[in-house]
């Protein structure tokens, strides 16, 4: 029976026992009064002694008023009674359950931190299927992760035991994405003795931090406002790129990648009375003798084409995104008098 009903239960006889037991010794001889106060004493156990005409009917009935009583306080009491053991029991259940998903993990991701940017993070791991635990030591912002079904782990992500908890020794990656600087290189430090083989990607405000970041054992170190500053400066000298690259979110990290190889993503305009117009996009890759490769084409009229046919022919203002060396794409430029944008080499704008 559940808690709730057997309260209900319990309430409802004993409203009708009170009732009952009033009318009852009232018949019995009782004045109103009396009747209420015999109800009263006899339920509860006091029992100053009798009031009413004492009879072999009298009694009778008190002892059905006593047995009455007794089983409406058992019900009522039980459901308060199983009310707060369930829970408990729930509770202990539940945490119990936790923490042997916890212990079950490998290879998973360990998210230090649930505000803006580990909500991004969480998001994006969901997305990839990756397992991962969140970490944090704000009860508001765990409750906040566990409504949305993510296995959490709450405590100072620079304690070890917390770490330990959230399966560290197991674990493939780590990320703290705190605020504070100086909780990222702690925590970065505690992981990195936890785990020498762990991958750690760390958050760095300042300039400064990304050393000691990266002396305390962190293999990344993301600065969300040099991030951010980059991309508003893309957005303004290559916004054909940039919306070339946001058609999926592969492309977003294209740049990124080709950096650490010197390559680089370039707009190159054609200008009136330029050699090329009229020419087709095989044409430009081959007197281009293999340096780059065109990836997109944007029309003077504002449609973007994407992987572009080798037989498109090239119109005044027209605008090819091209792939190539960070030092063949200006040269060719001059050879042909195209008028080239401002470039994105690597990280820099």
């Amino acid at each position: 029976m559940r808690p709730a009903r057997g309260i209900l239960i319990g309430a409802v006889f004993s409203a009708l026992t009170l009732g009952g037991g009033v009318i009852g010794y009232a018949l019995l001889g009782c004045t109103f009064f009396d009747a209420v106060y015999m109800v009263i004493i006899t339920i509860f156990g006091i029992g100053f002694g009798e009031f009413c005409p004492i009879s072999w009917g009298s009694r009778l009935f008190t002892i059905f008023v006593i047995v009455a009583g007794v089983i409406s306080a058992a019900f009522i009491v039980g459901g308060f009674v199983q009310m707060v053991t369930e829970g408990e029991i729930h509770r202990v259940l539940d945490t119990h359950r936790k923490i042997q998903d916890l212990a079950r993990l490998e290879n998973h991701a360990i998210v230090c931190g649930y505000g803006r940017i580990g909500q991004v993070l969480a998001r994006k791991l969901v997305d990839a299927c990756h397992p991962f635990v969140i970490v944090d030591n704000n009860s508001d912002r765990i409750a906040s992760a566990e409504a949305m079904g993510y296995r959490v782990c709450q405590g100072n992500a620079s304690d070890e035991l917390v770490l330990q908890s959230a399966g560290i020794e197991r674990a493939k990656v780590l990320a703290t994405v705190l605020p504070d600087d100086a909780i990222n290189v702690f925590i970065t430090l505690t992981a990195r003795e936890l785990n020498p083989n762990l991958m750690i990607v760390a958050r760095g405000e300042m300039p400064s931090t990304e050393k000691k970041l990266r002396l305390a054992g962190a293999n990344h170190v993301i600065s969300p406002a040099s991030i951010s500053g980059l991309r508003m400066a893309n957005l303004i000298t290559h916004p054909n790129t940039i919306e070339f690259l946001d058609q999926s979110e592969e492309r977003t990290r294209l740049n990124e990648l080709l950096a650490q190889i010197d390559i680089q993503v370039d707009e190159l305009t054609v200008p009136p009375n330029s050699p090329l117009v009229g020419r087709t996009i095989a044409d430009l890759e081959v007197r281009g003798k293999g340096t780059f490769i065109v990836v997109a084409l944007r029309r003077h009229e504002g449609t973007l084409l994407t992987h572009p046919k080798h037989d498109e022919v090239l119109q005044n203002g027209d605008t090819v995104i091209v792939l190539g060396h960070h030092g063949d794409i200006p040269q060719f430029a001059r050879m042909y008098e195209i008028k080239q944008q401002l470039r994105y080499r690597g990280g820099r704008a």
